[in-house]
């Protein structure tokens, strides 16, 4: 639960919320009522799910009339960066549980309450307003609430503007409660049912300022089409609105509002959440989507998609930790369908798209997914034997060669990979022609990967013990650094024999710390340890690249070849603080007294960050210098993943000497 009270602040009112439909679409906004990005919207939805994502209603502008006076329900922000009407002293409380809730003061008092939630069950996005209480004070005899709908109908990464094309034409039902829209041809249509009365009056709202956007060196300006007005009468009760959309994937018929029917949808709604648990649970919830007829993960919100990597270790916290087995199962089952060359996708191929076999680490991330959820023991014979079946054919394809060079290499069995001009690791920023990490040759958290993947297979293989062991041997003998007794991040580099990568990185995290097996103990994993943890711990998760290193950039921002160049050269990773707790119990050992030391030094900051920026959820990374002001996506599966996965290896792992 998150709760704001006054006195706000330009950053609490600038907080994001989030509400999933389960599809792929959404609806997404700030604690302020400001549309900060192209993405925030009220009706957004997945026309292929989880793909195919559209932008239909935008927000709204309402306003309440009362005792000759008008009272503005909304803000809206324009260029140059102008915010009219300004509600930074109006709104005074905000709450995510159930849903995004907020109080707005009216005058000294009279107060509205305003609440916005997506049903999982219909896809639809419902509005609620209501006075706080039946006894209206003052001069609000007379209280007429009006809604405008501002809408677009665009892909969510565009923007809009006015144009000729739009077509404001209205479908209304009799009793003028219920309206449908089609701004364009190709796109769904657009509901909404209301216990209102509508009014046809078409109009566009030009030059809306998305900041965000104009942060991250975007195009930031949009203009919305209004088609008409909604007028509610509060004193006969609650306002209702239930957007809709049909023709889109997933979507329910749509159903002409009533307060009853909206309370209905909150009831189930309400209980469906109840039912997850944990608001950690209720948060992680947002990312299992469906995906043909099984379910997917989507990497984050607002722009992001299904990846194999992200997938993979997401996974490992966000369904088979917090037991959602059936669910782990089906989408295991439904990536390795996509083996070709010993390799899984990097992006889950959407309706059409031909997939993408450019990452090295995925199909080694997928064996890790799959032991932690064979250990389990939900899997079935048939389901165990496809899932082991496909581990086998990466790791054929691995030793035996496939494409950018990934092979075991004849001399060392390490895993060799890559060629220039692609980016085969999870630090894959690219700008144009620039790689900027290419890490070529062998890198350290590739061998941790292609080691664990080997003795996991091992378990059910025998042909796999003896390349496992000689991994495991080369590796201890190659990356140590002699000078530091931490690990190189890579060795070979652009495959040159015995050159070396000394750059202070957190990959070699992994030997130690996040995998179902170390490769180092005792002192070499202490120095690893010591190393991440003094040049490279942060609150919010560890940096890519140590500050003393002439490449460090400590702040994620600017253009788009600005913010790649820092994406993994110093800014900060809430996910790699999963495998660091966990190198730092395996290095001083489980006992109550580390269980809580752990908690209080790695946790305790994270759970602060569900209060903070994409409110309920962790941000996908921070800047590398101090605050650490959160960037990049406000809500990401594997950051959420890997503190559920900690979460739980924290409840469950029994002491142990260190």
């Amino acid at each position: 639960m998150t709760r704001i009270e006054r006195p706000f602040d330009i950053t609490r009112l600038e907080d994001e919320w989030l509400e999933a439909d389960g599809f792929g679409g959404f609806a997404s906004g700030t604690v302020g009522m400001l549309r900060t990005r192209r993405y925030h919207a009220l009706l957004l939805n997945a026309t292929r799910a989880p793909g195919g994502r559209v932008v239909l209603v935008n927000g709204v502008e309402a306003w309440l009339e009362a005792g000759g006076r008008r009272y503005p329900l909304s803000s809206q922000r324009y260029v140059p960066n102008v915010i009219y009407p300004d509600l930074n002293a109006s709104v005074t409380g905000f709450d995510t549980a159930p849903w995004p809730t907020w109080r707005i003061q009216l005058d000294t008092l009279n107060v509205l309450i305003a609440e916005v939630f997506v049903s999982r069950a219909t896809r639809e996005t419902v509005l609620r307003w209501r006075l706080d209480s039946a006894e209206v004070a003052g001069e609000m005899s007379a209280r007429v609430l009006k809604v405008r709908p501002l809408l677009s109908g665009r892909d969510y990464h565009a923007l809009h503007h006015e144009n000729a094309a739009f077509n404001f034409d209205a479908r209304i039902s009799d009793d003028r409660a219920c309206v449908s829209w089609q701004p364009y041809g190709d796109l769904p249509v657009i509901h909404a049912a209301t216990n209102g009365v509508y009014m046809h009056a078409p109009d566009w709202y030009r030059n809306f300022c998305y900041v965000r956007e104009q942060e991250r060196g975007l195009d930031f300006s949009e203009d919305l089409a209004t088609p008409g007005v909604f007028s509610f009468d509060l004193g006969d009760g609650e306002a209702v609105m239930v957007l809709s959309a049909s023709n889109a994937a997933g979507a329910a018929a749509p159903t002409c509002a009533t307060a009853t029917h909206a309370a209905e949808l909150a009831r189930v709604e309400q209980q469906r959440r109840n039912a997850l648990g944990s608001r950690l649970q209720r948060s992680a919830d947002a990312y299992v989507v469906s995906r043909n007829e099984g379910r997917t993960i989507l990497a984050g919100f607002p722009w992001f998609t299904d990846w194999g990597r992200d997938t993979f270790i997401a996974m490992r916290g966000l369904l088979i930790a917090s037991n959602r087995l059936d669910e782990a199962e089906s989408i295991l089952l439904e990536w390795s369908g996509t083996l070709s060359e010993g390799m899984l996708p990097n992006r889950f191929p959407d309706y059409g798209d031909t997939p993408e076999y450019n990452s090295v680490d995925a199909s080694l991330w997928f064996i890790v997914a799959v032991h932690d959820y064979l250990a389990t023991g939900h899997a079935g014979a048939v389901t165990r034997a496809r899932l082991q079946q496909a581990a086998d054919a990466i790791l054929t394809g691995y030793t035996n060669g496939t494409r950018f060079n990934i092979r075991a290499c004849a001399d060392d069995g390490l895993l060799s990979a890559g060629v220039p001009g692609v980016q085969l690791t999870w630090m894959d920023a690219k700008v144009g022609d620039w790689v900027v990490t290419p890490r070529i040759g062998k890198p350290v958290e590739v061998q941790a990967l292609w080691c664990n993947a080997l003795r996991i297979a091992a378990a059910w293989n025998p042909k796999w013990q003896q390349p496992a062991g000689r991994v495991l041997q080369a590796f201890r003998e190659r990356f140590v650094d002699p000078s530091t007794q931490a690990l190189f991040d890579n060795v070979d580099v652009d495959h040159v024999k015995g050159a070396i990568d000394r750059a202070v990185r957190p990959n070699q995290i992994f030997a130690v710390g996040g995998l179902p097996f170390p490769l180092v103990d005792g002192a070499a994993a202490r120095a690893v340890l010591d190393q991440v943890e003094a040049q490279l711990l942060t609150p919010l998760g560890l940096r890519t690249l140590a500050p003393s290193d002439p490449a460090y950039r400590g702040h994620y921002g600017g253009s788009a070849l600005q913010r790649d160049g820092a994406y993994h050269q110093g800014t900060v990773w809430p996910w790699l603080l999963g495998p660091f707790v966990e190198a730092w119990l395996r290095v001083h050992g489980v006992t109550e007294q580390t269980r809580a030391q752990a908690k209080a030094r790695f946790l305790d900051p994270l759970y602060a960050h569900l209060d903070d920026a994409g409110l309920d959820h962790l941000s996908e990374i921070a800047d590398g210098d101090a605050p650490h002001a959160p960037a990049g996506t406000p809500f990401q599966a594997w950051s959420l993943g890997e503190l559920l996965r900690i979460e739980n290896l924290l409840a469950r792992l029994a002491p142990i000497a260190a």
